[in-house]
This record gives C-alpha cells, structure tokens and sequence, in this order.
C-alpha cells in the first residue's frame, strides 16, 4: 500500500501501487564467473522500490516513478531503467482497468526526483500509518541486447532496518596480478610503411617496463574485412609477459597506436596500427571499454594462423572458443590470407616483402613462389646471426622456421601444412 495522490482521503486510507522495474545492465561477467557481486542484487531492490512505494506521500505518480529511476541509477554498471508505476484503484469516475505512468531514464536523460529516507522522528510518526500495508514491487534485471532475462520478485516492506546498498564490486579490468601473466596481442596496419610501423610497435611495446614480448609470429598479407574497400593488412601476432591490469594494458597499446598516427574515424576503415588485446591469462570479463577474450577473435583467420604457427595447443577461452589450429582451420575470412613471411623483422627483408606482393599481384607462377619461400627459411635460419637473432635479439628466434612445402603451403604447427595458404 501507498499513501500517494492529491486527494486527503488517499492519503489516509491509502491504495495498492504495482512498479514493473526494468533494469538494462551488462550481465555477462556475472554469468561468466557465476558471481552475485558482479551483478544486481535484485532482491535488495525490490525492497528500496517497496520503501518508496509506501513511503510519506507525494502528489503525483510521475515523482513516485522518478524517485524509483533515480534509486536504480544509484547502482554501478546500470545503463538504463524503465519503470512502470501503475495505480489500478486510482479515484476515478468512470470504468477503468489500470492507470499507469511509463518512463526511461538513463545516464543522459537522468531522474527528475530523489527519494530522500525521512528522518527517525519522522518515520515513527508515520509508522501507524502503515503498519498493516505492503506493498509489492516486481522488477525484471534485464542486459542490454537483444537477448533479455527476466525475473520477478514480490516482497514486503519491512521498516526495522534500511536497506544496505552493496559496495560496487571491483572491476576485474582494473586488477592487477600478483605475478606476470601471458596476454596476446594482435597488430594490424595497411597505411604507410606498415611492415616497419608493426616493426617499431613491436620494440616499443617490448621496450615498457612492464610487457615483454617473448614471441612474434610470422607477418600475413591478408584482405581487409569489415566491407571498407581498402588496401590489404599486415597482420601478426605477440605472445607477451605482463604485469599490467587488462585496462592498463588496453591503454599502454592505444598510447603506442596514438604514436603513429592512429585515427578513430572510420570503423573497420584504413589504420595506421591497430593494437588488439586478444587474450589476457584465462580471463572472461567485459567492460564498456574492453572484452577479453576478444569478441571477434574466433572467427578472425589472420589472428589465429599466426597465433597457432607461434603457440602450437592454444587455447582461446569463452564463447565461441576453443583450440587456436581448429578455430584457424574453420574461420570465415581464412580464404583472405595471401601469404606469410618469415624473416619480416629484418628490415632488409622489406624489399623483398614489396617484390612477393607485386609478384602476387602480377599472378607469377607458383614454383617462383616456393623458391621465394625456402630463401625466405633460409635467410632466416641462417643470415639473421649466428644464433638465429636478428636486430631484435631473442624475438625473432620465436618464428617457426617452417619450410614451405612443395605444395606451396605454410607448414602450420608440428609440422602439418596450412591448405590452401601460399607463403612468400
């Protein structure tokens, strides 16, 4: 019951009010880790809904509804909020079924009401008032998308204790480990010198105090995906060791990427570099600003190649996952790889990357392709140093040395071959 409205008597005897709550929030990382502290505690709620249902009386239902929307955007992680304030035995004089006031509000188009919990005095005072009165609040906690979960909740009030608001929970994003872990990071450029801009990003990256990058996997000419016509990508992938929270890490990579000349302006559009976190340990969290594993990692050839050719068995957690060579084998986009190179952190190797791709485009004939190849192996097993490091010390040793196969196929991990993939 509620004591709201201009009339006195409905001050006095009061009425039933029914708020339908519809909370839009991201559920997915407390599905993921099945963790009440990651999510809305609905039933906590409930209860401050029926508290104001049934608190000192206000004029209008519109004010009742905006204090409800203001309590629900009081919750970290809340988006939106729709609610319906419904007043079925409203005072009128003609036949009816319902009367009801409908609002959203959100981060942008905020509450125009608070519910303020009156002072002690105050709420003895009116206690007698509504000492037998319920009132019941049904509210759904619904993710944003397409896809909605709803649950209900009917739930008396009880004036011995306020309800305790949860400390937000800590956002996993943020969390810095104890000790190192493995993270992958994918880089992609097809503006400038792309080959040198990757290059550099890589000793960059290797250079911050807190990542090291411990293996880099061969380069990949791909086409650009995303329906943008543009010239084709230089794509690889790093293993890397860190001691960095994932949104430093984010961070630490948009900080390089602004460093060369990387603009937001167009999705899936031409890039400067482009530095992707891929994977960070095991870790299955999503934010409005980073989602690990990477959503769009599964089905992206020119990630999973590369990563399975320098970490043979990996693993990409979460939906969608699983082996990194099967996930290659199956991708939508893997007929867009033209071919791989070996030996690309030599910078005298450049010229000859030029040569293959005009050669590429020219249509030469594969057994040309295959010569290019195996000199490819070659120099680098042998002409980047004695101890097979070249300008970059340990990191080039972490490229498979596979030798292309006389089919003109990459040798993938453990030795079997990549179909249909041609490698310069």
């Amino acid at each position: 019951y509620g004591y709201h409205g201009v009339l006195d008597f409905e001050r006095v005897e009061g009425q039933p009010f029914i708020a339908d709550v519809t909370v839009h929030l991201d559920t997915r990382r407390a599905a993921a880790s099945d963790d009440l502290t990651l999510t809305l505690d609905y039933g906590v709620l409930a209860s401050q809904v029926a508290e104001i249902l049934s608190a000192a009386p206000v004029n209008l239902i519109e004010t009742v509804a905006e204090q409800i929307a203001a309590v629900v955007l009081d919750y970290v992680g809340v988006g939106a909020v729709d609610v319906y304030l419904h007043k079925p035995k409203a005072p009128i004089s003609v036949p009816f079924e319902d009367v009801v006031i409908a609002i959203r509000r959100d981060r942008v188009k905020l509450p125009a009401a608070r519910y303020e919990r009156p002072a002690p005095e105050v709420e003895a005072a009116s206690e007698s008032l509504r000492e037998a009165s319920t009132a019941t609040a049904v509210m759904a906690a619904v993710p944003s998308g397409a896809h909605h979960e709803t649950q209900t909740a009917a739930v008396p009030v009880h004036h011995d204790a306020a309800p305790v608001t949860p400390a937000p929970p800590p956002d996993r994003m943020d969390v810095v480990p104890d000790a190192p872990v493995q993270a992958v990071l994918a880089l992609g450029a097809n503006m400038g010198e792309a080959t040198a801009t990757l290059r550099q990003a890589i000793l960059d990256l290797d250079s911050l105090a807190d990542i090291d990058v411990t293996a880099v996997a061969p380069l990949a000419r791909t086409v650009a995906v995303g329906g943008v016509e543009q010239d084709d990508f230089f794509n690889t992938v790093l293993l890397v060791t860190t001691g960095l929270s994932p949104r430093a890490l984010l961070h630490a990579c948009q900080a390089i990427e602004r460093e060369h000349g990387r603009v937001r302006d167009l999705r899936w559009g031409p890039r400067t570099l482009d530095i992707d976190v891929i994977k960070y340990d095991n870790l299955i969290a999503a934010s409005d600003d980073l989602e690990l594993p990477h959503p769009r990692a599964h089905e992206r050839a020119f990630v999973l190649q590369p990563w399975a050719q320098i970490e043979p068995g990996a693993n990409l957690p979460g939906l969608g996952g699983g082996p990194v060579d099967a996930l290659a084998a199956t991708a939508p986009d893997a007929g867009g790889i033209r071919w791989f190179a070996l030996d690309w952190l030599d910078a005298d190797a450049d010229a000859e990357a030029d040569d293959d791709a005009a050669d590429d485009d020219a249509g030469e004939n594969a057994e040309a392709d295959v010569a290019a190849d195996r000199h490819a192996a070659d120099h680098y097993a042998g002409a980047s140093g004695e101890d097979g490091h070249g300008a970059f010390g340990a990191l080039p040793s972490a490229i498979a040395p596979d030798v292309a196969s006389p089919s003109g196929s990459v040798g993938g991990p453990g030795g079997e071959t990549v179909p249909d993939l041609e490698r310069r």
